[in-house]
């Protein structure tokens, strides 16, 4: 049987007990009809998931007892942090909700020359708080017990000073004039970890390539399709594990 499932950040296996928030209790009660003594899954964002009884709900929250450790789903074995130029409107929603589903071990908002969007809007937390729901409802349905940390949104020459990713890659259009190699042609060996910088919908600006290069990003393509912004990332995501063995 598929069981719900529920973020409970403080699972406590050695209490055998676990609370919910007042927005997951609201689902269950009011979402899912939800009652005393029926049976959930309850996960913590780090790993764990255990099936539990509900034992007390309220507007404030539910308490919980945990019956058992489930198994959860396996993490891919390269940490990947997917670095994504914010995209207009909701294509941003897509595109967490997407790599959440992937196994992407962090998503972080970067802010170039050429998006809509402004760092000073992303400052008072809102859309990093809607990207973190977008994410637990993601790993929710992709059966993911590890949640990505969503950054706050920062600009790209800034972020790029501050990865220290294994190994790095920036996807870059074919007609940006530079060297690539085809996402397919990444050296299969998996790295422990790994950072895929993917732009925005009017893509790269020249100097924000010779930046990302020469801060030690390998260029790659996907080759000469233009494929939309919020699907971009999914597609490498997906041919890097596959090129790294890692599905």
């Amino acid at each position: 049987m598929i069981l719900p499932r529920f973020l409970a950040l403080d699972l406590d296996p050695a209490a055998g007990s676990a609370s919910l928030s007042a927005e997951e209790a609201h689902h269950l009660m009011h979402v899912l009809r939800l009652r005393f003594g029926d049976e959930i899954s309850v996960f913590d964002g780090s790993g764990r998931e255990y099936r539990a009884r509900i034992e007390r709900i309220s507007r404030d929250g539910a308490q919980l007892h945990l019956l058992e450790e489930i198994s959860a789903a396996p993490e891919p074995a390269v940490r990947l942090t997917l670095a994504q130029a914010v995209l207009k409107g909701d294509r941003m929603d897509d595109v967490v909700r997407d790599a959440t589903m992937m196994g992407a071990i962090a998503i972080e908002p970067v802010v170039s020359e050429r998006t809509v969007v402004r760092a000073s809007s992303l400052r008072d937390g809102r859309a990093a708080d809607r990207w973190r729901r977008i994410a637990i409802a993601s790993a929710k349905q992709c059966r993911r017990a590890v949640l990505p940390s969503i950054g706050e949104g920062t600009e790209l020459a800034e972020w790029i000073l501050q990865d220290d990713a294994e190994r790095r890659l920036i996807l870059v259009e074919p007609s940006a004039g530079i060297d690539t190699r085809p996402v397919s042609g990444v050296a299969a060996d998996p790295p422990a970890s790994a950072s895929l910088l993917v732009g925005p919908e009017g893509g790269w600006s020249p100097a924000e390539i010779a930046s990302a290069v020469q801060a030690g990003f390998a260029p790659i393509t996907l080759g000469r399709r233009t494929l939309r912004a919020d699907a971009v990332a999914i597609v490498a995501i997906a041919v890097l594990q596959h090129v790294w063995r890692d599905l």
